[in-house]
């Protein structure tokens, strides 16, 4: 395909960035298996809505996109005393055998064109490695994008009876002309009776396409729950997802989004229940403004095996826009009769009587406008148990209304 790069990135540009990262034998060999997969790989499933189809990522021009070899950040990574909270190359000198045993485990390499050319790519990344039995809270995780293109992963290993809260953020630094390119992988392994709750706020810049990818794999009575924020970048594919795999496990997924100018967000929420008696919740609410667009598809599938299982969807988009696009998917799958499960979705603009009531009353139509939106938004704000990222989204969201004409 045209669209693809490894006419440009070969064999000894994988080499040379494994070289320089003085990274294991086994990590070369991973990364060469997936620039070799490249040609027999897909690009991301392509979200298909009546009259509509959306981010095909196979259009972008990724050769013109993508230089790893000019990769350039600043990263901050600052955790509690009793975990590790390393860069990946320090972290494969610390705890090689546990990288080789996880790495790619939860995220496979080849999932698509993207996550193995990210597999195949990347320069930059975090491991969080928590003990058996440590509660460990503040991990931070900041990295600022000065180059055209940046792969970044984050690797979080959670041993049994261990919990951790993580806060990572992407933001652009140095500008550049043209437009950039960042991706991102995580993978979260839970095991038995964990707790990671794992928060994440994209603030790129407007020039930048994004494409992340998140998964956890969910140990018996282990507990994953994520909140991804989406404010920045000119185009982004979001995707997260939880694989219930362990008996009483539980994961909440949350999500927000604010879109505006010609910004396009495409967000994922899937859950997949394999053991029993497991619960999932996923919340989704955004705004889009101007010319933005935004799609959502929430997926719950629930297996032949996954007996007693709690499932939750609900979805709210809000636009302020008459140019503006919204849409969403939610989907149920249900492979166990012995299930509790719903789901729902809106799309929908600000009430007129809303706006009629509150005018009335002697508000300004800006102001009643952007007090319902702030209002719109509450019951996620209520789902957001870090309070640095709570805070933090509410500024964005405050911000934009009131640069908003």
């Amino acid at each position: 395909m045209s669209t693809q790069v490894h006419a440009s990135i070969d064999e000894a540009t994988v080499r040379q960035i494994s070289k320089e990262l003085d990274e294991p034998q086994w990590l070369l060999e991973t990364r060469l298996d997936a620039l070799d997969a490249l040609d027999e790989l897909p690009f991301p499933d392509v979200i298909q809505t009546p009259g509509r189809k959306w981010t095909d990522l196979a259009d972008l021009d990724y050769e013109a996109l993508v230089d790893p070899l000019d990769a350039a950040e600043a990263k901050d990574q600052l955790g509690p005393d009793g975990i590790d909270v390393l860069p990946f190359a320090e972290a494969i000198d610390t705890h090689g055998e546990l990288l080789e045993g996880h790495f790619g485990s939860v995220v496979d390499p080849e999932t698509n064109y993207l996550t193995a050319l990210s597999t195949a790519l990347f320069t930059t990344g975090t491991v969080v490695y928590v003990p058996e039995g440590v509660d460990a809270e503040d991990v931070t995780i900041r990295t600022t994008m000065n180059s055209r293109s940046l792969f970044n992963y984050t690797l979080v290993i959670a041993e049994e009876s261990s919990s951790v809260t993580i806060l990572e953020r992407q933001e652009s630094g140095d500008e550049i002309d043209g437009y950039r390119y960042y991706s991102g992988i995580t993978e979260i392994v839970a095991n038995e009776n964990s707790y990671v709750q794992y928060g994440n706020l994209q603030d790129l810049d407007e020039t930048t396409y994004v494409y992340s990818l998140r998964e956890a794999d969910i140990g018996t009575y282990a507990t994953v729950n994520w909140i991804e924020c989406t404010v920045g970048s000119h185009l982004s594919k979001a995707s997260v997802e939880s694989h219930l795999n362990g008996d009483s496990s539980e994961s909440k997924i949350v999500g927000a989004f604010y879109g505006h100018n010609d910004q396009h967000f495409d967000i994922d929420a899937r859950v997949w229940h394999n053991g029993e008696h497991t619960t999932a919740d996923l919340v989704t609410r955004g705004v889009i403004d101007d010319y933005a667009r935004s799609v959502y598809e929430g997926v719950q599938n629930v297996g032949r095996d996954a007996w007693d299982t709690s499932s939750y969807q609900r979805e709210n988009t809000l636009m302020l826009s008459d140019e503006s696009e919204a849409d969403a998917s939610p989907k149920l799958i249900i492979n166990n009769h012995d299930t509790e499960a719903s789901h729902s979705a809106t799309v929908g603009q600000v009430s007129e009587t809303d706006m009629f009531y509150m005018t009335s009353r002697g508000l300004s139509e800006r102001l009643a406008r952007n007090m319902l939106v702030e209002g719109f938004y509450v019951p996620v704000f209520e789902e957001i148990e870090v309070q640095e990222l709570q805070e933090d989204l509410q500024n964005r969201i405050q911000g934009r209304l009131q640069a908003r004409a």
